[in-house]
């Protein structure tokens, strides 16, 4: 990856969740530069989620091991597809998967240390 990609490097999440920690850590100890996005704030998540999900499936974005997954209805749980995710994740942001990491083309969803490295060093 070039410099000029590595200044482009968006991370989108929860600034006091443990793993958007882990991935700032990650990122801070190899020195590449990010800006971080809080994608509760400015229906951020609602304007980025088009292009997060024309990059990769929308079943890795949509985090069903947190909290806020368990406190939705049976209902609102029951046949998600891509539609109803994008709609569920829109509404309620903490369903993404965090972090969600942009830098030039590449989207990383999740924090992978080893991927991470693979992708971005």
């Amino acid at each position: 990856m070039s410099s000029n990609e590595k200044n482009l490097c968006r991370i989108y999440g929860i600034k006091n969740c443990d793993t958007m920690k882990k991935a700032f850590a990650w990122l801070d100890a190899h020195a590449i530069p990010f800006e971080f996005i809080d994608y509760r704030k400015a229906d951020v998540a609602a304007a980025r989620l088009p292009d997060w999900m024309a990059q990769g499936d929308w079943r890795t974005l949509l985090n069903t091991r947190g909290l806020t997954w368990k406190k939705l209805t049976e209902a609102e749980r029951a046949d998600v597809d891509a539609a109803k995710a994008a709609v569920l994740m829109a509404q309620a942001p903490t369903l993404i998967k965090r972090p969600v990491l942009e830098c030039g083309e590449t989207l990383l969803v999740g924090f992978d240390p080893e991927r991470y490295a693979q992708v971005l060093l």
